[in-house]
């Protein structure tokens, strides 16, 4: 069990980057998302 939230906690974590990513680049503010990273 406490390996599956593990990888739920990183894939929750990896969805939420791509989509910091993919909101950044609609607005054109990549920038900004590199910074955060």
């Amino acid at each position: 069990r406490i390996r599956k939230n593990i990888w739920k906690k990183k894939g929750y974590w990896a969805a939420l980057k791509a989509f910091s990513l993919a909101k950044s680049l609609s607005t054109g503010n990549s920038k900004s998302f590199l910074y955060k990273n």
